[in-house]
């Protein structure tokens, strides 16, 4: 029998977010199981608020990965002796292995429950951030790399999928509150990657130390959550089919496309620009701090982007205006004057997060069910990061090619033109269908 809180929860679980609300983007996975997963076992409201704190805490290590390398970037290729490929390499398969790995999340839950999902992620994730600093006899730092970055990649393409639905399961009375701390703490962990991991290397010295200690807070999560997810008990559930095939709709195809092409250049963000602006001239310090400031307001627009777009009869002004803004902030912090870098990268932060913000909504905004919504996220994720992970691979190659990031400021405006086309053409109002 669940205890008196979790029947509470059973009754509001069907209580959809307004669409004005942060929480509008949280899509539940697994809504196509029968049984349908209920919320997660908890004896107490004290023990719901430590299930909420371990969730957020989640998230709040989900970016870390990306942006901690990129802030270290230089100084990783020259001190491990990293060839051109393996930067681009090391910059693009942990993004292509958030949209391999997406499908195989539903799966796994399942079979062993979403929370045991998680937590067996969030230990692959620590082991992934311990593993990559590390220098095998022999080698050198490569083999580590590769095969600690793949494990991180492969951890959050799971947490992606599965964090959502608990987060709108077990907190139904409270989705804007978790909504908008869940989506706080994944920009937040970006943030504080970018903005941390230069000082701890220059404290220590050493670029295996500032990206060994990422691996921390995520031991901690690890253990925190550990209680949560071996109590769970274990009830096998089948997939059953329901809701439109969003594969065959063109609507999902536009929607799926202005995901690829935000992806292409939200990623990016967090791989190159750091790089860039130290190509520029700007000091690691200053760069990591005008990154993690970037993506500081990258959160101001995801917190507000989705309440503006679902107060019109249709998306197509904010889809464009967001889309533009965000290939052309990346444009001129690689070409613009560097006295104005901050309104650059300003321009960059507010644009991509609410560009990724909108994209997300256009889930609940062009479909009419769980069922659809689900399918549509699927879609949109295996598609979106696996083709979105090209903008990374793009960068690298043309900065191998021409010697400098030039070209890729051309590459973003084109990125950002064609988002600004597909997002005009999914903001009309249509649904899945």
């Amino acid at each position: 029998m669940r205890e008196a809180t979790n029947a509470g929860a059973r009754k509001q679980r069907t209580v959809e977010p307004a669409a004005s609300e942060p929480a509008g983007t949280l899509v539940d996975a697994e809504v196509d199981e029968s049984p349908v997963p209920g919320p997660t076992h908890v004896g107490s409201r004290r023990q719901l608020a430590y299930l909420g704190l371990c969730l957020v805490l989640i998230g709040l290590n989900l970016r870390t990965v990306f942006s901690s390398f990129s802030a270290v970037l230089p100084e990783v290729t020259a001190q491990a002796a990293l060839p051109g490929w393996a930067v681009v390499v090391l910059t693009t398969v942990p993004v292509t292995l958030l949209g391999v790995f997406a499908p195989l999340a539903p799966v796994l839950a399942r079979r062993f429950g979403a929370e045991r999902v998680l937590l067996g992620a969030m230990a692959v994730l620590t082991a992934g951030l311990l593993l990559r600093p590390v220098e095998l006899p022999g080698p050198s730092h490569l083999p580590a790399l590769l095969a600690g970055t793949a494990a991180c990649g492969a951890a959050i393409a799971l947490c992606n999928v599965l964090l959502p639905g608990l987060v709108k399961r077990d907190f139904p009375h409270r989705l804007g509150l978790m909504g908008g701390l869940y989506t706080t703490a994944i920009c937040a962990s970006a943030a504080l990657g970018a903005g941390f991991t230069y000082p701890l290397y220059t404290a220590s010295g050493e670029w295996t130390l500032a990206l060994w200690f990422w691996a921390a807070p995520a031991a901690v999560v690890l253990l925190l959550f550990l209680p949560v997810a071996l109590r769970q008990p274990r009830i096998r559930h089948q997939a059953v089919r329901d809701g439109v095939n969003v594969w065959r709709s063109a609507v999902a195809w536009q929607v799926t496309i202005f995901m690829v092409l935000q992806a292409m250049m939200s990623f990016s963000v967090f791989a190159w620009l750091a790089p860039i602006l130290r190509e520029r001239g700007v000091d690691g310090a200053t760069a990591g701090l005008i990154v993690s400031v970037c993506i500081v307001l990258q959160m101001l627009g995801s917190l507000f982007a989705p309440a503006l777009a679902a107060r019109f009869h249709d998306q197509r002004a904010i889809n464009t205006v967001v889309a533009l803004m965000t290939g052309g902030g990346f444009a001129l912090s690689i070409f613009g004057p560097l006295d104005l870098v901050w309104v650059w990268a300003g321009l960059l932060g507010l644009g991509q997060g609410s560009l990724t913000a909108v994209a997300l909504t256009m889930i609940m905004l062009r479909t009419r069910d769980g069922h659809t919504a689900a399918h549509l996220s699927g879609m949109m994720q295996g598609v979106g990061y696996g083709l979105g992970s090209t903008g990374t691979l793009m960068v690298g190659q043309l900065h191998q090619a021409t010697g400098s990031f030039t070209a890729a400021g051309v590459l973003f405006l084109v990125v950002g033109l064609l988002a600004g086309i597909f997002g005009y053409r999914a903001g009309r109002n249509r649904y899945v269908s």
